[in-house]
């Protein structure tokens, strides 16, 4: 899937406010650690993840991406009444029905012509917006897209640890279920558009993608539990995604160009560390927030991206990779030119 004429015209996003430290989350549940025989300091010797952030509590979803979708609109520079298509790509949900995309339009006060639907692939789920939105701008349906998502881990954490700190827990329930601990909160939100209307903005290029579902319950996730089976997940998603690399050579020529900085879903640091090695990719050019917001879903590469472009690590002409990937499994790999 190439584009010739779509560009990113502005992005915004919102830290969660309250930082948790993987110390104080071990700490609720060191007896259990402790007798299943586990290294003390887990969490951050296994992930590389330090903290994670929550919202305060009542704070949903919709509210991050919406506070997000101000921001963005700021810094597109245009009036919200240009965007004719929101899509909501969040994990969490404040509800089954409506959509994340219909509160979040209606918060923000949006045309009634302006589409609004959420999109659904896991961690993925921004890339796969995007690349809608991109479609449907390089057919002259819209002219501004509007991609947000908002998250929150709080709910989730706060409903698992009281099962792990359980006395009469099984390692392999507590196992199962230690990548929770993990996830953090935040929202992110793009403004994407015809380039012929963003001269200043930054070419979305597109990308490939590849699936390979026989691998889809590997992850479970609930609104108040999740199961993960990471090591099999780490290492089928390590062969998924060099497999999407392959053709991202084979079809535009990756392997010629030459990349500013390689953006990857922030899951931890193994996981990035073995993805770089396997893709031959030098880590100083994979950026990493992990550390300090967990893993943000499918916020995280929008996320970083937003970050380091404030942070002046990318200049205009530098070429920026997007690695993602997501439960199910589904990988995609897509090019910016900034």
């Amino acid at each position: 899937m190439y584009f010739d004429n779509v560009s990113i015209l502005g992005m915004g996003y919102v830290d969660a406010p309250h930082r948790i430290s993987s110390a104080s989350i071990e700490e609720q549940l060191k007896d259990n650690i402790q007798r299943f025989g586990m290294r003390p300091n887990l969490i951050e010797s296994l992930t590389g993840i330090s903290a994670r952030r929550f919202w305060d509590p009542g704070v949903q979803p919709s509210d991050a991406a919406t506070q997000a979708s101000v921001r963005a609109l700021e810094d597109a520079g245009i009036p919200k009444d240009k965007i004719g298509v929101l899509i909501s790509t969040s994990v969490s949900k404040d509800f089954i029905e409506p959509s994340v995309a219909a509160l979040v339009h209606g918060n923000l006060g949006l045309k009634s012509e302006c589409l609004n639907f959420d999109v659904g692939n896991a961690c993925l789920a921004f890339l796969n917006a995007m690349t809608i939105a991109g479609n449907m701008i390089e057919r002259g349906q819209v002219d501004y897209a509007l991609v947000v998502c908002g998250e929150s881990s709080r709910d989730i954490v706060e409903h698992t640890l009281p099962r792990l700190q359980a006395p009469d827990v099984e390692e392999k329930y507590f196992r199962d279920r230690f990548a929770t601990l993990t996830l953090g909160s935040g929202g992110v939100a793009m403004v994407l558009t015809h380039s012929r209307l963003a001269p200043e903005g930054h070419r979305f290029l597109g990308g490939v993608s590849l699936a390979a579902t026989h691998h889809s319950r590997l992850c479970l996730g609930q609104n108040h539990d999740m199961t993960t089976d990471a090591s099999t997940l780490l290492m089928a998603g390590l062969q998924l995604a060099a497999e999407t690399y392959e053709r991202a050579k084979e079809q535009q020529d990756w392997h010629k160009k030459d990349f500013r900085q390689y953006i990857m879903h922030q899951v931890g640091e193994v996981h990035l560390r073995k993805c770089a090695e396997i893709l031959n990719v030098p880590h100083e050019k994979v950026p990493r927030i992990f550390p300090e917001f967990g893993n943000v879903g499918p916020a995280s590469i929008p996320l970083t991206l937003a970050k380091v472009a404030e942070q002046g690590e990318i200049q205009a002409g530098d070429r920026v990779a997007f690695m993602g990937i997501g439960s199910g499994l589904n990988c995609a790999m897509m090019e910016v030119l900034w």
